[in-house]
Protein backbone atom coordinates (compact mmCIF):
# COMPACT_ATOMS: atom_id res chain seq x y z
CA UNK A 1 0.00 0.00 0.00
CA UNK A 2 0.68 3.67 -0.67
CA UNK A 3 1.63 6.37 1.71
CA UNK A 4 -1.14 8.60 -0.03
CA UNK A 5 -3.99 5.83 0.50
CA UNK A 6 -4.01 6.83 3.89
CA UNK A 7 -4.32 10.57 3.14
CA UNK A 8 -8.03 12.42 4.42
CA UNK A 9 -8.95 15.64 4.04
CA UNK A 10 -8.79 17.64 7.81
CA UNK A 11 -10.06 20.96 8.23
CA UNK A 12 -7.54 23.24 10.61
CA UNK A 13 -10.27 23.66 12.95
CA UNK A 14 -10.71 20.57 14.29
CA UNK A 15 -7.02 19.78 15.59
CA UNK A 16 -7.63 19.97 19.38
CA UNK A 17 -5.57 22.89 20.66
CA UNK A 18 -6.46 21.90 24.13
CA UNK A 19 -7.53 19.48 26.32
CA UNK A 20 -11.74 19.20 27.06
CA UNK A 21 -12.44 20.98 30.08
CA UNK A 22 -13.40 17.29 32.05
CA UNK A 23 -11.36 14.71 30.71
CA UNK A 24 -14.16 12.35 30.48
CA UNK A 25 -16.22 14.55 28.63
CA UNK A 26 -14.72 14.39 25.40
CA UNK A 27 -16.73 12.96 22.65
CA UNK A 28 -16.33 8.82 22.00
CA UNK A 29 -16.92 7.30 18.27
CA UNK A 30 -17.75 3.34 18.62
CA UNK A 31 -16.98 1.28 15.50
CA UNK A 32 -17.97 -2.44 15.07
CA UNK A 33 -15.45 -3.42 13.10
CA UNK A 34 -17.39 -6.57 12.00
CA UNK A 35 -19.95 -4.55 10.16
CA UNK A 36 -18.74 -0.69 10.22
CA UNK A 37 -21.36 0.48 12.03
CA UNK A 38 -20.44 3.95 14.29
CA UNK A 39 -22.41 5.37 17.52
CA UNK A 40 -21.73 8.51 18.70
CA UNK A 41 -20.86 9.18 22.41
CA UNK A 42 -19.75 10.67 25.14
CA UNK A 43 -16.00 9.14 26.71
CA UNK A 44 -17.70 8.35 30.45
CA UNK A 45 -19.97 6.20 28.33
CA UNK A 46 -17.35 3.72 27.27
CA UNK A 47 -18.37 1.97 30.68
CA UNK A 48 -21.97 0.51 28.51
CA UNK A 49 -18.90 -0.88 26.51
CA UNK A 50 -17.11 -2.80 28.11
CA UNK A 51 -18.08 -6.04 29.96
CA UNK A 52 -17.31 -7.91 32.97
CA UNK A 53 -14.80 -10.22 32.55
CA UNK A 54 -12.49 -7.88 30.04
CA UNK A 55 -9.41 -6.16 31.25
CA UNK A 56 -7.92 -2.33 30.20
CA UNK A 57 -3.96 -2.85 29.04
CA UNK A 58 -2.75 0.70 29.62
CA UNK A 59 0.52 2.39 29.23
CA UNK A 60 1.71 3.68 32.46
CA UNK A 61 4.56 5.86 30.55
CA UNK A 62 4.61 9.09 31.97
CA UNK A 63 5.90 12.10 29.87
CA UNK A 64 8.98 13.95 30.23
CA UNK A 65 9.27 17.54 30.57
CA UNK A 66 11.69 16.93 27.78
CA UNK A 67 11.85 20.27 25.90
CA UNK A 68 14.96 22.32 27.69
CA UNK A 69 16.61 25.71 26.40
CA UNK A 70 20.52 26.33 26.65
CA UNK A 71 23.02 28.78 25.88
CA UNK A 72 26.37 28.41 24.70
CA UNK A 73 29.85 29.95 25.70
CA UNK A 74 28.40 33.05 23.35
CA UNK A 75 25.03 33.61 24.59
CA UNK A 76 23.55 32.06 21.76
CA UNK A 77 20.29 29.64 22.34
CA UNK A 78 19.44 26.24 21.71
CA UNK A 79 16.19 24.05 22.03
CA UNK A 80 17.50 20.61 22.94
CA UNK A 81 14.46 17.81 23.28
CA UNK A 82 15.11 14.73 24.87
CA UNK A 83 14.56 11.87 23.39
CA UNK A 84 15.77 8.57 25.11
CA UNK A 85 17.99 8.06 27.90
CA UNK A 86 21.36 5.96 26.53
CA UNK A 87 23.32 5.99 29.80
CA UNK A 88 22.60 7.98 33.33
CA UNK A 89 22.62 11.78 32.20
CA UNK A 90 23.39 10.89 28.35
CA UNK A 91 20.09 11.83 26.42
CA UNK A 92 19.88 11.15 22.42
CA UNK A 93 18.31 14.46 21.64
CA UNK A 94 16.80 17.09 18.81
CA UNK A 95 18.79 19.91 18.75
CA UNK A 96 18.16 23.39 16.79
CA UNK A 97 20.08 24.94 15.50
CA UNK A 98 22.36 21.95 14.72
CA UNK A 99 25.28 24.39 13.54
CA UNK A 100 26.35 25.48 17.09
CA UNK A 101 26.07 21.84 18.66
CA UNK A 102 28.86 20.14 17.55
CA UNK A 103 30.83 17.58 18.89
CA UNK A 104 32.42 19.46 21.94
CA UNK A 105 29.96 21.94 22.37
CA UNK A 106 29.13 22.65 25.71
CA UNK A 107 25.56 24.83 27.11
CA UNK A 108 24.60 26.02 30.78
CA UNK A 109 20.42 25.18 31.47
CA UNK A 110 17.96 26.82 33.64
CA UNK A 111 20.85 29.98 34.56
CA UNK A 112 23.13 27.52 35.81
CA UNK A 113 21.10 24.29 37.02
CA UNK A 114 22.60 21.91 34.61
CA UNK A 115 25.35 21.67 31.74
CA UNK A 116 25.49 19.89 29.29
CA UNK A 117 27.69 18.87 26.33
CA UNK A 118 27.87 17.40 22.95
CA UNK A 119 29.55 14.30 22.71
CA UNK A 120 28.06 12.35 19.35
CA UNK A 121 26.12 12.84 16.28
CA UNK A 122 24.06 10.31 14.91
CA UNK A 123 23.70 9.37 11.32
CA UNK A 124 20.29 11.20 11.28
CA UNK A 125 21.66 14.10 13.00
CA UNK A 126 20.57 13.99 16.57
CA UNK A 127 22.68 14.96 19.48
CA UNK A 128 24.16 12.35 22.09
CA UNK A 129 24.57 14.87 25.07
CA UNK A 130 26.26 14.22 28.87
CA UNK A 131 24.62 16.33 31.05
CA UNK A 132 25.79 17.34 34.28
CA UNK A 133 24.46 18.90 37.75
CA UNK A 134 24.45 18.79 41.48
CA UNK A 135 20.92 17.83 41.99
CA UNK A 136 18.96 14.63 41.16
CA UNK A 137 18.33 15.00 37.45
CA UNK A 138 15.23 14.52 37.15
CA UNK A 139 14.15 16.85 39.49
CA UNK A 140 16.10 19.41 37.82
CA UNK A 141 14.64 18.37 34.93
CA UNK A 142 11.20 18.74 36.19
CA UNK A 143 12.08 22.61 37.47
CA UNK A 144 13.63 23.92 34.23
CA UNK A 145 11.99 21.55 30.99
CA UNK A 146 8.71 22.67 29.80
CA UNK A 147 6.38 20.34 28.18
CA UNK A 148 7.34 18.44 24.50
CA UNK A 149 3.80 19.33 23.31
CA UNK A 150 3.24 18.14 19.37
CA UNK A 151 3.84 21.31 16.85
CA UNK A 152 0.34 21.03 15.90
CA UNK A 153 -1.04 22.27 18.97
CA UNK A 154 0.49 26.25 19.18
CA UNK A 155 -1.69 27.82 22.58
CA UNK A 156 0.09 27.12 25.83
CA UNK A 157 -0.84 24.54 28.28
CA UNK A 158 -2.24 25.85 31.96
CA UNK A 159 -1.91 22.62 33.70
CA UNK A 160 0.98 20.49 32.70
CA UNK A 161 -0.77 17.38 34.17
CA UNK A 162 -3.17 17.70 31.63
CA UNK A 163 -0.71 16.15 29.28
CA UNK A 164 -0.47 13.01 31.50
CA UNK A 165 -2.71 10.71 32.38
CA UNK A 166 -3.97 9.90 35.99
CA UNK A 167 -2.26 6.80 36.05
CA UNK A 168 1.04 7.86 34.89
CA UNK A 169 4.13 6.48 36.97
CA UNK A 170 7.09 5.39 34.65
CA UNK A 171 8.97 8.19 33.71
CA UNK A 172 10.57 8.20 30.57
CA UNK A 173 8.42 9.55 27.55
CA UNK A 174 8.91 11.84 24.85
CA UNK A 175 5.25 12.06 23.62
CA UNK A 176 1.77 11.07 26.18
CA UNK A 177 0.19 8.32 25.48
CA UNK A 178 -2.53 10.51 24.39
CA UNK A 179 -5.52 7.48 24.30
CA UNK A 180 -5.82 7.21 27.88
CA UNK A 181 -5.86 11.05 28.56
CA UNK A 182 -9.61 10.70 28.99
CA UNK A 183 -9.61 8.52 31.98
CA UNK A 184 -10.31 10.39 35.38
CA UNK A 185 -9.88 8.71 38.31
CA UNK A 186 -13.30 8.16 39.51
CA UNK A 187 -14.66 6.79 35.92
CA UNK A 188 -11.39 3.96 36.40
CA UNK A 189 -13.10 3.13 39.90
CA UNK A 190 -16.46 2.74 38.13
CA UNK A 191 -14.78 0.74 35.44
CA UNK A 192 -13.22 -1.69 38.39
CA UNK A 193 -16.67 -2.24 40.14
CA UNK A 194 -18.58 -3.49 36.76
CA UNK A 195 -16.15 -6.51 37.10
CA UNK A 196 -13.45 -5.13 34.16
CA UNK A 197 -9.51 -5.45 35.08
CA UNK A 198 -6.95 -3.22 34.69
CA UNK A 199 -3.39 -3.98 34.46
CA UNK A 200 -0.42 -2.15 32.91
CA UNK A 201 2.25 -2.00 30.33
CA UNK A 202 5.12 1.05 29.87
CA UNK A 203 6.06 1.54 26.32
CA UNK A 204 8.67 5.01 26.58
CA UNK A 205 7.35 6.86 23.57
CA UNK A 206 10.12 8.16 21.23
CA UNK A 207 9.35 10.48 18.38
CA UNK A 208 10.08 7.69 16.13
CA UNK A 209 6.05 6.62 16.93
CA UNK A 210 5.40 9.86 15.17
CA UNK A 211 8.31 10.50 12.67
CA UNK A 212 6.83 10.90 9.51
CA UNK A 213 6.60 8.38 6.69
CA UNK A 214 8.13 9.50 3.90
CA UNK A 215 8.88 6.42 1.24
CA UNK A 216 6.19 6.40 -0.65
CA UNK A 217 5.29 2.37 -0.41
CA UNK A 218 4.24 1.71 3.72
CA UNK A 219 7.09 -0.91 3.45
CA UNK A 220 10.09 0.78 3.08
CA UNK A 221 9.28 2.66 6.60
CA UNK A 222 11.26 1.66 8.92
CA UNK A 223 10.00 2.57 12.62
CA UNK A 224 12.33 3.83 15.20
CA UNK A 225 13.14 1.40 18.73
CA UNK A 226 11.44 2.29 21.97
CA UNK A 227 11.78 0.58 25.39
CA UNK A 228 8.49 -1.39 26.72
CA UNK A 229 8.11 -3.61 29.70
CA UNK A 230 4.92 -6.22 30.26
CA UNK A 231 5.66 -7.18 33.96
CA UNK A 232 4.42 -10.53 35.32
CA UNK A 233 1.11 -9.26 37.07
CA UNK A 234 0.11 -8.42 33.60
CA UNK A 235 1.11 -11.20 31.22
CA UNK A 236 -0.79 -13.45 34.09
CA UNK A 237 -4.22 -10.75 33.96
CA UNK A 238 -4.05 -11.21 29.97
CA UNK A 239 -3.83 -15.16 30.17
CA UNK A 240 -6.63 -15.07 32.80
CA UNK A 241 -9.11 -12.69 30.44
CA UNK A 242 -7.85 -14.79 27.70
CA UNK A 243 -8.84 -18.31 29.53
CA UNK A 244 -12.39 -17.26 30.78
CA UNK A 245 -13.63 -15.21 27.54
CA UNK A 246 -13.14 -11.81 28.20
CA UNK A 247 -11.51 -9.13 26.00
CA UNK A 248 -8.41 -8.02 25.87
CA UNK A 249 -8.22 -4.25 25.49
CA UNK A 250 -5.25 -1.68 24.42
CA UNK A 251 -5.63 1.75 25.75
CA UNK A 252 -4.01 3.04 23.14
CA UNK A 253 -1.80 2.26 19.93
CA UNK A 254 1.73 2.02 22.32
CA UNK A 255 -0.40 -0.54 24.22
CA UNK A 256 -1.39 -2.06 21.64
CA UNK A 257 1.98 -2.16 19.78
CA UNK A 258 3.54 -3.40 23.20
CA UNK A 259 1.35 -6.15 23.56
CA UNK A 260 1.88 -7.36 20.01
CA UNK A 261 5.30 -7.39 20.62
CA UNK A 262 5.48 -9.64 23.13
CA UNK A 263 2.47 -11.70 22.61
CA UNK A 264 3.47 -15.74 21.56
CA UNK A 265 1.90 -16.53 18.69
CA UNK A 266 -1.15 -18.30 20.68
CA UNK A 267 -1.65 -14.91 21.69
CA UNK A 268 -0.31 -15.72 25.71
CA UNK A 269 2.10 -13.55 27.60
CA UNK A 270 4.86 -14.35 30.19
CA UNK A 271 6.62 -10.64 31.73
CA UNK A 272 9.35 -9.75 29.00
CA UNK A 273 10.81 -6.25 28.17
CA UNK A 274 13.25 -5.05 25.82
CA UNK A 275 12.97 -2.73 22.51
CA UNK A 276 10.67 -2.69 20.04
CA UNK A 277 10.16 -1.33 16.12
CA UNK A 278 7.21 -3.19 15.36
CA UNK A 279 5.28 -1.50 12.15
CA UNK A 280 1.66 -2.50 12.21
CA UNK A 281 -0.37 -1.79 8.94
CA UNK A 282 -2.67 -3.62 6.83
CA UNK A 283 -2.49 -7.55 6.77
CA UNK A 284 -1.00 -7.69 9.92
CA UNK A 285 -2.49 -10.49 11.57
CA UNK A 286 -3.03 -9.44 15.65
CA UNK A 287 -2.22 -11.80 18.12
CA UNK A 288 -2.98 -10.00 21.36
CA UNK A 289 -5.89 -7.53 21.57
CA UNK A 290 -9.54 -8.01 20.87
CA UNK A 291 -10.66 -4.45 21.02
CA UNK A 292 -8.89 -0.74 20.49
CA UNK A 293 -9.35 2.94 22.39
CA UNK A 294 -7.45 4.86 20.24
CA UNK A 295 -7.52 8.96 19.54
CA UNK A 296 -7.78 10.07 15.82
CA UNK A 297 -4.64 10.23 14.55
CA UNK A 298 -2.53 12.35 11.39
CA UNK A 299 -2.94 11.20 7.89
CA UNK A 300 -0.71 9.30 6.22
CA UNK A 301 1.07 8.34 9.85
CA UNK A 302 1.93 4.92 11.14
CA UNK A 303 -1.12 5.72 13.91
CA UNK A 304 -4.01 5.54 11.20
CA UNK A 305 -2.08 2.44 9.39
CA UNK A 306 -2.29 0.98 12.57
CA UNK A 307 -5.79 1.03 12.94
CA UNK A 308 -6.43 0.55 9.69
CA UNK A 309 -4.88 -3.28 10.53
CA UNK A 310 -6.61 -3.66 13.11
CA UNK A 311 -10.41 -1.83 11.59
CA UNK A 312 -9.99 -2.93 8.88
CA UNK A 313 -8.78 -0.16 5.70
CA UNK A 314 -11.97 0.87 4.18
CA UNK A 315 -13.60 0.95 7.61
CA UNK A 316 -11.38 3.26 9.42
CA UNK A 317 -11.01 5.82 6.17
CA UNK A 318 -14.86 5.85 5.88
CA UNK A 319 -14.82 6.33 10.04
CA UNK A 320 -12.43 8.89 9.48
CA UNK A 321 -14.07 11.13 6.94
CA UNK A 322 -17.35 10.56 9.20
CA UNK A 323 -15.36 12.04 12.22
CA UNK A 324 -14.72 15.16 10.17
CA UNK A 325 -18.25 15.46 9.13
CA UNK A 326 -19.71 14.95 12.71
CA UNK A 327 -16.70 18.15 13.95
CA UNK A 328 -14.80 15.50 15.99
CA UNK A 329 -11.80 17.04 18.03
CA UNK A 330 -8.83 15.37 16.19
CA UNK A 331 -4.80 14.80 17.63
CA UNK A 332 -3.88 14.61 21.06
CA UNK A 333 -5.57 16.83 23.23
CA UNK A 334 -8.86 15.27 20.45
CA UNK A 335 -11.58 12.94 20.91
CA UNK A 336 -11.51 9.11 21.34
CA UNK A 337 -12.17 5.97 18.90
CA UNK A 338 -13.48 2.51 20.24
CA UNK A 339 -12.94 -0.29 17.95
CA UNK A 340 -14.33 -3.64 18.96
Amino acid sequence: MKKSDFYYNLPQELIAQHPAEQRDHSRLLCLDKNTGGVEHMHFYDIIDRLHEGDCLIMNDSRVLPARIFGVNANGSANEFLLLRQVQPKVWETITKPGKRAKVGASFTFGEGAMQGTVLEVTEEGNRIVEFACEDEFFSVLDRIGQMPLPPYITEQLADRERYQTVYSREVGSAAAPTAGLHFTQELLERIRAKGVSIGYVTLHVGLGTFRPVKAEEITDHHMHSEHYCVPAETAELINRTRARGGRVIAVGTTSCRTLESCAAEDGSFTACDGWTDIFIYPGYKFKAIDALLTNFHLPESTLIMLVSAFAGYDNTMKTYNTAVEERYRFFSFGDAMFIS
